[in-house]
């Protein structure tokens, strides 16, 4: 018998074949996210360098061609006040839109578990505000803010709430709270859906056993929902938290960031930055920084994914 065929008749155990099997496997994986990485590089990743690259750059129309300006562009952040205002504005447009869109999706998932006739109807309805496109939605809710024909000034008046028409979105604290608004409203149906897939893992028998033993909503709520849905409810807040921090277009069609700034979030001083001051160092300077903000949640997010991936 010759070398060759001996070296080919060799019986090739299964570890081996296993592995090599393995191998491929991984080769094939790789050549899968190849096309991905390369969206991701060209979509992604090359703008946020080149955004990196000119917030250490002066570049204005007075300067037509970029200046060094070191880290020049972070120490004018730091001490301009209607940039720390921005800051301050985003926390409290996150914390606010965060809080109401985890909570009322929760209770409006809780409504929509319990067994009631038309409830798949219900269900199906409760989804059309997240498909709408959110600046037809940001019309909306600024028809029915309008000071002068707006349907929260009628329903207002003919309740006698008030005793005449409110400039709703001209004044700081009516922006604010329409903004608010519109971006929970769009994110109901979204939460709603993550807490009723998490809901529907849940033994009934559970409930119903609390419920036989005495424990009021509260209770079951506190008791055994909240525990179940932990993990859901960590997911979904960091969500809500990276799309809050990303928000644009609603606030933009619905308040332009005003009234005198009173809703310019860190997105919208992006756009005045670059597209109405035309300083763009200063634009990419603050969208780095804006980036930073988001990176902690996305951080959280990534990691509790990878553990649910185990």
């Amino acid at each position: 018998m010759s070398k060759a065929a001996t070296l080919t008749d060799l019986p090739v155990s299964p570890h081996a074949r296993r592995g090599g099997l393995k191998a491929r496997q991984g080769r094939f994986g790789v050549m899968l996210l190849i096309p991905a990485l390369v969206a991701f590089g060209v979509v992604v990743l090359r703008p946020f360098i080149e955004a990196l690259t000119l917030s250490f750059y002066k570049y204005t129309l007075s300067t037509p061609e970029p200046v060094w300006v070191g880290l020049r562009n972070f120490g004018k952040v730091l001490t301009d006040e209607r940039i720390l205002g921005s800051f301050v504005t985003t926390a409290i447009y996150v914390g606010l839109a965060t809080a109401f869109s985890i909570i009322l999706g929760l209770a409006w998932a809780i409504i929509l578990n319990q067994p009631f006739r038309g409830r798949a109807a219900v269900r199906s309805l409760s989804l059309l505000p997240w498909i709408m496109p959110s600046v037809v939605t940001a019309f909306l809710w600024g028809w029915i803010f309008n000071s002068r024909y707006g349907l929260l000034n009628y329903g207002a008046l003919e309740m006698g709430l008030i005793d005449e028409r409110v400039a709703w979105l001209s004044t700081s604290a009516g922006a604010m709270a329409a903004i608010v608004i519109t971006k929970v409203w769009l994110s109901i149906p979204l939460f709603m859906a993550f807490f009723l897939a998490g809901l529907a893992s849940m033994d009934r028998e559970q409930i119903e056993a609390a419920r036989v033993d005495g424990a009021g909503n509260w209770a079951v709520l506190r008791d055994h929902l909240i525990p179940h849905l932990r993990p859901v409810l960590l997911v979904t807040i960091v969500l809500a938290m990276i799309g809050n921090l990303q928000q644009f277009d609603t606030i933009w069609a619905l308040t332009g960031g005003g009234p005198v700034r009173a809703t310019t979030v860190l997105s919208v001083e992006v756009y005045r930055r670059a597209f109405e001051s035309w300083d763009i160092g200063m634009a990419a300077t603050v969208g780095v920084l804006w980036v930073a903000t988001i990176l902690p949640p996305a951080y959280f997010y990534l990691r509790q994914l990878m553990k649910g991936a185990e």
